[in-house]
């Protein structure tokens, strides 16, 4: 069961990554849609991962 939620999350990941290739080139507008979904969905998991580490280490001095 298990194995089965990591692949389709892959196939999520994986798909999603072609929709941006695809709408940089020009595509559809239901790939720019996707690609969108994709480029948001990885900048708030980039920005909850740099929340996370300072909040591991609170007596650094800023991003590295």
């Amino acid at each position: 069961m298990i194995v089965a939620v990591l692949l389709g999350v892959l196939a999520l990941i994986v798909g999603g990554c072609a929709c941006v290739v695809r709408a940089e080139r020009g595509g559809p507008r239901w790939a720019r849609v996707v690609a969108t979904v994709t480029l948001t969905a990885s900048e708030l998991l980039r920005a909850s991962g740099k929340k996370r580490r300072r909040g591991l280490n609170p007596g650094s001095q800023g991003d590295e």
